[in-house]
């Protein structure tokens, strides 16, 4: 009876212990940092950006990590809560750093003959160039009352492909003497955080399970080659032949053509693989690079190009390299 008894607690043991090294080695998103719009412009860093002729105002992270030492040391104190809580991390002024001594500038990918152009935003090429999961937007205000102060705070989960929330904590932390923004805002925190990372692994999940999310647009450039997407192959019409390639890669094959035009093909809720397989990160470029060749080979022959905006939106442009 006792050797039953004991082989039974040594089998509950390792099951315990097994599912202890599953959630440890359980992959998490990889996070970025960064101060929200509302505190960027709450504190004029803001600049105006011309893109194809729309002019927008993106937040200025060069001049404000610069400029605020309390941003920071805020974006390394949340950096460390999320490092403690095992999330891979990508570190903002590191990336900013690297554009500027790579000489990034507004870079456009232009069509040899007909100049046809998707240009990306100076964030484009920042989150490019991170490829982060997950952006976190931190924003806080110091609440003074006599000599005590306390932080309102909110923290803000963005998918790095679509821009879409995944999750939000937000509170006012309990008052201090303490003049250390850092600390107040990880007191003010710690209280939520565990809900707010809890709500970016379940996000993470689901990518790992149904796919991350993108925008892919396909069209013909207007050269006078007379190519269109019902020209047939083999009997088989290019939408078709395309919408089976996409269901045939996709994950579970899920996807929605919201729109087919002769001259263009609209994809969304693409639900592409989260990693390649040399392990890498798959983004909207590198799906979209597949669909190319394939488009490239016979019995279709089409030159295709790439142009990109972000990591999560691409479009190919058939009849011109």
């Amino acid at each position: 009876m006792k050797t039953k008894l004991f082989g039974s607690l040594l089998l509950a043991a390792g099951m315990l212990m097994g599912a202890a090294s599953a959630s440890a080695q359980a992959k998490k998103p990889t996070l970025m940092v960064v101060p929200g719009d509302t505190w960027c412009s709450a504190n004029g860093y803001m600049i105006e950006t011309d893109n194809q002729g729309r002019k927008s105002a993106i937040p200025d992270y060069e001049r404000a990590l610069r400029e605020d030492m309390d941003l920071a040391n805020a974006i390394t104190k949340v950096n460390e809560l999320m490092a403690e809580r095992g999330f891979p991390l990508k570190d903002l002024a590191s990336i900013v750093k690297t554009i500027n001594q790579n000489a990034v500038e507004d870079e456009m990918t232009t069509s040899r003959t007909s100049g046809a152009t998707l240009a990306e935003t100076p964030l484009d090429r920042l989150y490019n160039r991170a490829k982060a999961d997950i952006i976190i937007e931190l924003t806080w205000k110091v609440n003074t009352m006599g000599p005590k102060r306390s932080v309102t705070y909110t923290l803000k989960g963005v998918d790095a492909y679509t821009n879409k929330q995944v999750a939000a904590a937000s509170g006012t932390g309990a008052q201090s003497f303490t003049a250390e923004v850092p600390v107040l805002i990880e007191e003010a925190t710690l209280e939520k955080m565990d809900g707010f990372v809890g709500q970016l692994q379940d996000h993470f999940d689901d990518m790992l399970a149904n796919g991350r999310e993108i925008i892919l647009t396909v069209r013909v450039f207007d050269n006078g080659s007379g190519l269109s997407f019902e020209d047939e192959y083999d009997g088989e019409e290019l939408t078709d032949i395309i919408d089976r390639w996409m269901s045939q890669n996709t994950m579970n094959h899920r996807y929605n053509l919201s729109d087919a035009t002769e001259s263009a093909l609209h994809f969304e809720q693409v639900r592409i693989p989260i990693y390649r397989e040399n392990g890498m990160a798959m983004d909207a470029r590198a799906f979209s690079n597949s669909l190319r060749k394939y488009l490239g080979k016979a019995p279709y022959n089409i030159p295709c190009k790439i142009l990109t905006k972000g990591l999560g939106r691409a479009d190919i442009v058939l009849g011109e390299k």
